[in-house]
């Protein structure tokens, strides 16, 4: 079996990608290991980058996978700090695993001797010759600079260290059509319910797959989203059609602990499976386009700017802290365009 495997950032993770001709034992080997993941547009399995990864696909094995011991040692420190500040367990495992690289590449010198000079090195050494994201790189120095203000209690001039402009993406947004023929593909009741509410309400995957029963409050027509992001409560209408759903929905399946759990009664659903439902959804209902159930959350707030609402209260429904971040779909409501006339009509 011949294979080529390469090093890879996927994500913001270092990961191992490997690509080979269709077979069928190999395919086979690679789903046995632990978090490996097909790449349906690369055409190619992505694997963690592990020390036994690399010694099972022959990539030459380096001494830098690890930091040193005192590295370790201050990356439990910051991450029982964030921990005891209660940062969110994403955000522990971003700043943390952003700190283990900064340590790796400073593996031979010690902690109390890094100056700034050694970031923005590190910065132009390894973040931009590797081509790795804007966004890595802005976790990356946001990472440097809290370890060191508050473990080290060190203060790092992080005004000399170069962020990167971020990028001006526009939110994906599907066509009222899209979004319906996705929601009525699944004839799976809990499949179609799961959808449905998602780009109902706006919702976020981890806030639909924290949502409980209780949080449905039918007799006021809202759902409270409990401790999404930022540790914020919120809530959002919640459409008849939906509650109809719902109801239904609660009579078949009978949740306990989750409104929507896992095979077992009281877990929660999990993230793969939900993408699952939502790539099947995509598949019957004929649609190439590269969705996420972000791209639904985009649309729930572009559609609400489309038919009238003002911008203040989608950006109290998104649960947004600043109307900076609202202002953008904006950018991609087609109500006003449409109004528009080309010049190249008069031609």
């Amino acid at each position: 079996m011949i294979w080529k495997a390469r090093l890879i950032n996927y994500h913001n993770t270092d990961r191992i990608a490997v690509v080979f001709q269709k077979d069928k034992e190999l395919i086979q080997r690679i789903k046995l290991i632990k978090d490996a993941r097909w790449d349906p547009q690369k055409k190619q399995w992505h694997l963690p980058d592990t020390f036994e990864n690399r010694e099972r696909f022959k990539i030459a094995q380096k001494i830098d996978l690890m930091p040193s011991k005192e590295g370790i040692l201050e990356i439990t420190k910051f991450i029982n700090w964030l921990s005891s500040r209660r940062y969110s367990p994403n955000t522990i495992k971003t700043y943390s695993e952003a700190l283990r690289s900064f340590f790796i590449y400073f593996r031979k010198k010690n902690i109390s001797e890094i100056t700034n000079e050694d970031i923005i090195l590190y910065n132009n050494d390894y973040i931009l010759k590797n081509s790795f994201s804007s966004s890595y790189q802005n976790q990356i120095v946001s990472a440097i600079k809290l370890y060191f203000a508050t473990v080290r209690e060190k203060k790092i001039e992080i005004e000399k260290i170069h962020r990167p402009k971020k990028e001006k993406l526009l939110p994906n947004v599907l066509s009222k059509e899209e979004v319906k023929a996705i929601l009525e593909a699944h004839r799976n009741l809990k499949h179609k319910v799961m959808l449905s509410l998602v780009y109902s309400c706006g919702l976020r995957r981890s806030e639909l797959l924290h949502l409980k029963p209780h949080d449905i409050d039918s007799k006021r027509n809202i759902v409270i989203i409990r401790q999404s992001k930022g540790k914020k409560d919120r809530i959002t209408p919640l459409s008849t059609k939906i509650l109809e759903l719902l109801r239904e929905y609660y009579k078949l399946y009978k949740p306990q602990t989750y409104l929507f759990e896992g095979q077992e009664v009281g877990t929660i659903y999990s993230e793969q499976s939900l993408q699952h439902v939502l790539k099947q959804a995509l598949a019957k209902a004929n649609i190439q386009k590269p969705v996420t159930l972000h791209w639904l959350r985009h649309s729930y707030a572009t559609h609400l700017l489309e038919s009238g609402t003002d911008l203040r209260y989608i950006q109290e429904l998104l649960g947004h802290n600043s109307s900076k971040t609202t202002e953008i779909y904006t950018h991609v409501s087609t109500k006003n365009l449409q109004q528009i006339k080309s010049p190249f009509d008069d031609l």
